[in-house]
């Protein structure tokens, strides 16, 4: 419609061409060569007023064999000055057979353009099997003061270095981030160690999503014993069901004796979010933890739980006597009071069993919601859909009602 608007006199076109480029998203190698070929073209020839100004936001997701050339990116990047937020989700394109790259298109150099003092928002990919601090020495110039949300994965051609166990030796990075308030990581443990050095003072929210499950490396250990007072949400991605048998099954390698002390690192949590795909906890047979790295809290308030509707799809005891028994008990777990004693609020965060439960539902997932509601009420905390709203009897009933109309 914008572009419509645009084309219709040049007063039009000057209050529109503002709002369509606002925000841009990047969904193939040909948009961005496109878009960067427009840009350069309209500043050559009004380099006073450009297209690439009006620039604020920037979205790059592009499927494997779309993935956008270094060049174009870079020459967007420079022509985009007003960047607020930058999201590259594995986009960027890199050869396994380009042994002498332009420096000048790297995304090293993509990074240091796009880490400046106006950015607030960065979903940033580290590329190749260089070490972490070595691919993020951008950050040690730029003063990227503003950034509130930062989101670091890694995208390495070479699948073995993911599970490498790097030494944390000279991993220290003098990065400065003083306005930083969440971040999500999906690294390694040497990633860990780097940036348990990074100054993050209003560091609250954390999001960790570990590649090589790490959790007892040196790198997870510093990370949270520099940050973790700070922090108030965590989100722990992998499940206890993913850590669990990866130490049964890879090799030279055995379980922890000793739990992490994750409640000890982080004291002020107040809200934490899990995965709803968990297994039985064998060293204690009798219940389900919902997270073997943080079976307990005492002063977590809210808890959300996401793929709710994919563990009951595949649930195993799905028609058993007692519906999905399994998951029942993993969120009973969470509702006992010696395990969170201050919690109030228990979330499901998937739209998916919003739906199973408010449409058409199957009278297992209702009688499952039933029970769930029965004990949330005994234990005193609130049962909320991924809305924010309540979950209790009338929702269900009403649910139910609107089936048979």
């Amino acid at each position: 419609m914008m572009l419509a608007l645009s084309r219709v006199c040049r007063a039009w076109h000057a209050y529109a061409i503002e709002h369509l480029y606002e925000f841009i998203w990047i969904s193939s190698a040909v948009q961005a060569k496109k878009l960067a070929h427009t840009l350069i073209m309209q500043a050559l020839q009004s380099p006073t007023c450009t297209y690439g100004s009006f620039v604020r936001r920037i979205h790059i997701q592009t499927p494997v064999l779309e993935r956008c050339a270094p060049a174009d990116l870079l020459s967007i990047v420079e022509l985009t000055p007003n960047l607020v937020i930058y999201s590259d989700y594995h986009s960027l394109q890199r050869s396994l057979y380009d042994d002498g790259p332009d420096p000048r298109c790297s995304p090293e150099a993509i990074l240091k353009l796009v880490a400046n003092p106006k950015i607030r928002r960065l979903s940033w990919t580290s590329y190749g099997d260089a070490p972490f601090q070595q691919r993020m020495t951008p950050l040690l110039t730029n003063l990227a003061i503003q950034l509130e949300y930062l989101e670091l994965s890694s995208c390495s051609p070479n699948f073995r270095a993911m599970f490498s166990q790097s030494t944390t030796a000279g991993t220290k990075m003098d990065v400065r981030l003083p306005s930083l308030k969440a971040l999500k990581v999906s690294l390694d443990n040497n990633t860990f160690a780097v940036l348990s050095s990074w100054d993050m003072p209003k560091l609250t929210n954390l999001s960790v999503l570990s590649s090589d499950f790490s959790y007892t490396g040196p790198g997870f250990a510093s990370f949270f014993q520099a940050h973790g007072v700070k922090l108030v949400q965590l989100e722990l991605g992998h499940s206890s069901s993913l850590i669990e048998k990866h130490y049964l099954t890879a090799p030279q390698r055995t379980q922890p004796v000793t739990p992490v002390p994750l409640a000890t690192w982080c004291p002020n949590l107040r809200e934490f979010i899990c995965s709803a795909d968990a297994e039985w906890h064998w060293q204690s047979p009798d219940w389900i933890t919902a997270h073997i790295l943080l079976p307990a809290h005492p002063n977590i308030k809210f808890i959300g739980i996401r793929d709710l509707d994919a563990r009951m799809r595949g649930d195993p005891d799905g028609f058993s006597c007692e519906p999905f028994f399994t998951l029942f008990e993993l969120l009973a777990s969470l509702l006992r009071k010696d395990a969170f004693p201050e919690l109030k609020y228990l979330r499901d965060l998937s739209s998916e069993s919003y739906r199973m439960r408010s449409y058409r539902p199957h009278p297992r997932v209702r009688q499952f919601w039933e029970r769930v509601v029965e004990l949330s009420g005994k234990r005193g905390v609130w049962l909320e859909d991924c809305h924010g709203f309540n979950i209790n009897i009338r929702t269900l009933l009403r649910a139910e009602r609107t089936h048979f109309d």
